[in-house]
């Protein structure tokens, strides 16, 4: 995860947040798994909870499962 701080006045201020995902999956679940990622922030509680206040960004990696 990076975050970007910013100041605002005389108080640091976290603007912005990226948080980058490494997903062990199946090849043929790699679908499932770029699927799910495009709608996961709208159940995540933590994304709700800043959402407007703080930019949230994702990106999602995956590596082949052995």
């Amino acid at each position: 995860m990076e975050a970007e701080i910013e100041k605002d006045g005389n108080v640091l201020v976290i603007k912005r947040i990226h948080t980058t995902y490494t997903l062990k999956v199946a090849p043929d679940q790699r679908e499932t798994a770029e699927r799910v990622h495009g709608f996961h922030a709208q159940f995540c509680p933590v994304a709700r909870s800043l959402e407007g206040s703080i930019d949230i960004s994702t990106e999602l990696r995956m590596v082949d499962l052995d």
